[in-house]
């Protein structure tokens, strides 16, 4: 598994907010992470503290809203801004 930095964290936690990665899959992600990554020095606290919120996530009690995404990413540096159009 390569070291997960700040961006390839945020870049997983995008993914599932673009659909590209359905809740089980980054809950999956980031539990095998926890017992086998590597994760870069610099950020270790935020990162630990984030995949370890994310690897509970698919417990009903703890779930990962919108809001834990946005609070998660502000803390990886990323700010989040909603562009919506429409379907026609």
């Amino acid at each position: 598994m390569e070291i997960i930095t700040k961006d390839i964290l945020a870049r997983k936690i995008l993914d599932y907010l673009h659909h590209k990665l359905t809740i089980d899959q980054l809950v999956g992600w980031a539990e095998q992470a926890m017992i086998d990554g590597e994760y870069d020095e610099d950020a270790f606290d935020v990162i630990s503290d984030i995949i370890a919120q994310i690897g509970l996530a698919d417990v009903r009690a703890f779930g990962l809203l919108w809001a834990d995404c946005e609070k998660h990413l502000k803390k990886l540096g990323y700010e989040i801004s909603i562009e919506s159009r429409t379907g026609s």
